[in-house]
């Protein structure tokens, strides 16, 4: 078998736009007929440019490739260039390459991609999502209103979901780290306070942070936000320095979360090796692929740490997500965006399921999905951000 050919989905995602501006699709087609089907997590160009990057990658080293032998694959992209080091840009386009080859090789052997790493440990995976306004309520009003996020956090978890996540920790720029300000730290705890009075013990609290602080300013934070008992603080410091987060995970009682922006397996040792984290958080349309995160499970498992996989992107990054975590004995959580519905439920041809709080792991070969390509090629991008925008200017 051979990979032939290389087609590329730049997907506009519809408001209220959970997950994501867009969602950048690929598709891996074979001489044998089988095609598979990839997402890329790629947000530092215009997902355009990397559509041409897809191209380009493939070009040289996909195009004629054996899908079967995705080490060998994974090597060559890897150090392509004279690199042999992490590139989140070049790990993206990896990561949905890897996927759609392992799409590729469970449809050819007729069993999912969990069975081919160990097999199914999870019969069903419990799942969080982030709190999201309703269609009627303005973005920013529910965001900053801690008693809205109570009611919904209520809601939440009578459909089944037995832990939240919630970030009112203030604006995160290009400019971070930087200490939290008073308000930033009042407002974060009536969140915390509030939405643990509305949930009580039916659920575990989530706390995201988007690196925006120093070592001892999330080391302030989290002191404050410890009684509350959150499940994790999640990327307190910047993903750069792992040695730095570390001494926020030495300071504080809460677990500490951390990966959505890490690429590899040599970016992930670090954080284990430092003691930065006991939860890694890698996102499977970034970190490499779903063999570089079974490896990077596999470190954790060795460090007592556990997986939780992110999802700020679209279903086939999310199908990817459960593929890794139904395999993983140190699986802990994964991050749904809601209950898989919406535009993450119409660009599927069979949507994934969703019951009480699980995500019950497709037994379709491969990924267990099929991406509706009518439906993607409807909703093209136009836009001109980037996927997900921080602030160019420092907090003051």
């Amino acid at each position: 078998m051979k990979i032939t050919d290389v087609k590329t989905f730049v997907v506009g995602n519809p408001p209220p736009h959970f997950g994501g501006r867009y969602f950048i699709f690929l598709k891996l087609i074979t001489d044998s007929g089988i095609e598979g089907i990839g997402e890329v997590y790629s947000a530092t160009f215009g997902p355009h440019t990397v559509a041409a990057m897809i191209e380009d990658v493939c070009q040289r080293h996909v195009i004629g490739a054996d899908p079967f032998k995705i080490e060998k694959l994974w090597r060559r992209v890897y150090g392509a260039g004279y690199t042999l080091r992490p590139d989140v840009s070049v790990m993206g386009i990896l990561s949905g390459i890897e996927m759609a080859c392992w799409d590729i090789v469970g449809k050819e052997v007729g069993k999912p991609v969990y069975e081919l790493l160990g097999g199914q440990v999870h019969e069903k995976l419990r799942s969080y999502t982030y709190l999201y306004p309703k269609d009627d309520e303005d973005p920013a009003s529910f965001y900053a209103d801690p008693d809205l996020s109570a009611e919904r956090a209520a809601e939440t978890v009578a459909q089944g979901f037995t832990a939240v996540k919630f970030d009112p920790a203030g604006p995160y720029t290009v400019f971070d780290p930087h200490q939290p300000s008073l308000e930033d730290i009042e407002r974060s705890v009536a969140f915390v306070k509030k939405i643990r009075e509305a949930v009580g013990t039916r659920a575990d609290l989530l706390f995201g942070t988007h690196g925006q602080f120093t070592p001892s300013g999330a080391i302030r934070l989290a002191r404050q936000l410890e009684p509350y008992d959150p499940l994790w603080f999640e990327e307190p410091t910047p993903p750069e320095n792992p040695g730095q987060m570390a001494r926020v995970a030495r300071q504080t009682s809460i677990p500490v979360a951390t990966g959505e922006r890490l690429t590899t397996k040599y970016e992930f040792q670090t954080v284990l090796e430092a003691g930065a984290a006991s939860i890694l958080q890698m996102a499977l349309g970034r970190v490499g692929g779903i063999l570089e995160a079974k490896k990077i499970a596999g470190m954790a498992e060795a460090h007592y740490a556990q997986i939780a996989p992110h999802l700020y992107c679209g279903p086939i990054e999310g199908a990817a997500n459960v593929q890794i975590s139904a395999c993983t004995p140190n699986f802990l959580i994964l991050e749904s965006i809601q209950q898989w519905g919406g535009f993450h439920t119409d660009i599927l041809k069979t949507p994934m399921t969703w019951e009480d709080g699980y995500v019950i792991p497709p037994t379709a070969p491969g990924l267990g999905v099929e991406l509706d390509e009518d439906v993607a090629l409807a909703h093209p991008y136009t836009g001109e951000q980037l996927h997900l925008e921080m602030g160019e200017e420092p907090v003051r």
